[in-house]
């Protein structure tokens, strides 16, 4: 429904709801409850009119991409689409409602793109460490490389300790937290730290 509208550009037929005035918060909130109620396209493409261009600002600005801009545009009102019915009245303004889908939304984007990052960054890093002792893998034949010490002996230790962790003993990041005592959350963004500086240590020795 939603891809039907970013592509055709549909806007909705003369009728009810045709014609709204500068701030339409009664008619943004009759169309969601005509999209809850009925899955009406002519509502949802006044939705659809109404909050596309308004997101795909927000977009354009949290991402700095036309193209995910247009990705946000296309998640949030899907879920719109979706989840109409949760919609209520009484709790608030219809646009305070899509605004707040359109940030969650945003939020899960971030949170993959993030993800996404850091397994890149993983992926470049750890075929370099192999090619400098290959067909070796147990963590003590790493350490006994002194390339490899170097590298690791840069980080601090709590930053060590997780990359050594699951990278040299296969332990998952949920073992690894529950080994240091500490929670999971705090393992990924040691992690994460890590990877970034060992991957700007081992870029400048790799070029």
């Amino acid at each position: 429904m939603v891809s039907q509208q970013l592509q055709t550009g549909c806007k909705p037929n003369t009728g009810q709801y045709s014609a709204m005035p500068d701030t339409p918060s009664k008619e943004l909130a009759d169309a969601l409850f005509a999209v809850a109620a009925h899955r009406d396209k002519r509502a949802f493409a006044v939705l659809f009119q109404y909050f596309s261009p308004k997101i795909k600002r927000f977009g354009i600005k949290q991402f700095g991409s036309e193209a995910q801009a247009m990705e946000l545009v296309q998640e949030t009102l899907t879920s719109v689409w979706r989840k109409a019915h949760l919609y209520h009245k009484e709790k608030g303004a219809a646009t305070t409602w899509v605004y707040t889908v359109m940030r969650n939304a945003s939020f899960d984007m971030l949170r993959k793109m993030k993800s996404s990052k850091e397994e890149c960054i993983s992926e470049d890093i750890w075929p370099l460490i192999d090619e400098t002792e290959p067909g070796q893998h147990e963590f003590s034949d790493h350490l006994e490389d002194k390339q490899i010490k170097q590298y690791l002996d840069k980080l601090p230790l709590a930053q060590r300790e997780v990359v050594r962790g699951v990278y040299f003993q296969d332990m998952s990041q949920e073992q690894l937290a529950e080994h240091l005592n500490i929670p999971v959350g705090t393992v990924k963004s040691r992690l994460r730290l890590a990877l970034q500086k060992l991957r700007n240590e081992m870029g400048d020795h790799h070029d």
